[in-house]
């Protein structure tokens, strides 16, 4: 598996600290929550968010991802409910999450991501939060991660169809230069959503 060994390395791939734009939505989040960390890979997110007070659910369909998430939870002092599961296989659960996360999870080409986005509708409670980021098409320019291919990518006009009906908090496409581990180095073309599902 491709994941398998992109992350089979002694370091972290992508780093060990959170995704920056995660930490810049702290405000919103409270202890006791209960959180979904979508694709998490090495589980920084996962990690931080636990941090934070919340009960996370996080999966990954890479096994060598989810043994050093473990571990990093383990050498954080917290407690994350790990899954082994592809994208493709994992249950979306009825208003069964208080926040959703998706960091950076465009491995998914438009049907895929179609269900994907379907499915965080589906498992947010009713007032429930999305914290999402992604990279918009100029990053095919800079080359600095991301998928090497335009349509996994995504624009506003995308996120505002898949979101309709959301109370779209943030939506912002800007460029910024980001060091997360190997992984995503350098200036890089990123949008922000921060959506709400309507409390009825």
């Amino acid at each position: 598996m491709r994941w398998d060994e992109r992350y089979s390395t002694p370091d972290y791939l992508f780093g060990t600290e959170p995704n920056a734009f995660l930490v810049s939505q702290a405000d919103l989040l409270v202890p006791g929550q209960s959180a979904l960390a979508v694709a998490d890979g090495e589980g920084r997110n996962g990690v931080w968010l636990a941090s934070k007070g919340l009960t996370v659910t996080a999966f990954d369909a890479s096994a060598v991802g989810l043994h050093k998430a473990k571990r990093l939870a383990a050498e954080n002092g917290v407690n994350v409910d790990y899954r082994l599961a592809s994208i493709e296989d994992w249950t979306w659960t009825e208003n069964r999450f208080d926040v959703v996360v998706a960091i950076f999870i465009q491995f998914a080409p438009p049907e895929l991501r179609e269900k994907i986005f379907a499915g965080i509708k589906q498992c947010l409670k009713p007032g429930g939060l999305l914290l999402l980021q992604g990279y918009t098409p100029k990053q095919l320019e800079y080359g600095t991660g991301g998928p090497p291919t335009g349509e996994n990518l995504y624009t506003r006009r995308l996120l505002e169809d898949a979101f309709a009906g959301f109370e779209i908090m943030r939506l912002e496409e800007y460029d910024s230069e980001i060091r997360e581990g190997s992984g995503h180095s350098g200036m890089s073309a990123l949008i922000d959503l921060v959506a709400r599902k309507p409390a009825v």
